[in-house]
């Protein structure tokens, strides 16, 4: 079955786009379009709709990590980052500024297959999943309304950009309300793979996604963290 998924593959090696552009090919994946800087990527950006970034933070004319935040002012369509930039901070900033995912060089091409499965069959599923509830389905906790359908998050009365992820994570935690969770477990149900060693990622989004809800991030009462269990979603009480 031929996949209809577009992606952008962007590295300055042009082996590497090669070598993923003929794995993904093998799988199907042929609507792949190949870049090789910063200003080429953002000229296919603006010109185009991807369902898929897979972006080198190690480019010639502009790094990765600033040309993430670039494209998040156009698009937010998923981003893994590819690179060997492999320190737990080059990931958690990755994270930070808006990407989905993190693979560190050297790769197996067939991971680099396996976390786009997942991420497209987690996007297929949740958007089933919504496209199953009534149209006019939303959660209504007075302070904050988030309509999954529309990938809306309003926070008193203001409406908050997010990107696929977050909205991802939110959905998960509204349709489980007061269930205590793992991070491996959260890991496994919104990423769609196996959460072991991906801690750091969970906390990461779950942080992004707290300073979008909470009235004090510092001090959560919506996504509460206990300590050496897991995370759990609290529902606030309308005024």
């Amino acid at each position: 079955m031929k996949n209809d998924e577009k992606i952008l593959l962007v590295d300055d090696e042009q082996g590497i786009l090669t070598l993923l552009k003929i794995t993904l090919q093998k799988e199907r994946y042929n609507n792949i379009t190949c870049a090789i800087n910063g200003k080429q990527t953002l000229n296919y950006i603006k010109n185009n709709s991807y369902d898929l970034i897979l972006l080198d933070v190690m480019l010639p004319d502009l790094n990765g990590f600033d040309l993430c935040s670039e494209i998040r002012k156009h698009t937010n369509t998923p981003i893994i980052f590819i690179t060997s930039c492999a320190s737990d901070f080059d990931k958690l900033t990755g994270l930070g500024i808006g990407g989905d995912d993190y693979i560190t060089k050297p790769f197996n091409p067939m991971e680099v297959v396996a976390r786009i499965k997942a991420l497209f069959w987690r996007q297929n599923l949740s958007q089933s999943q919504i496209t199953d509830m009534h149209s006019d389905m939303q959660y209504n906790y007075g302070r904050f309304i988030f309509k999954p359908r529309d990938a809306v998050l309003i926070v008193n009365g203001i409406t908050i950009e997010c990107t696929a992820t977050e909205i991802e994570l939110l959905s998960f935690f509204c349709r489980n309300p007061n269930r205590i969770f793992t991070t491996s477990q959260i890991y496994e149900y919104v990423w769609g793979s196996p959460g072991y060693g991906e801690e750091k990622t969970v906390t990461m989004y779950i942080s992004k996604v707290r300073k979008k809800l909470e009235d004090d991030p510092k001090s959560p009462s919506v996504i509460v963290n206990l300590r050496g269990i897991g995370y759990k979603f609290v529902p606030p009480a309308k005024a």
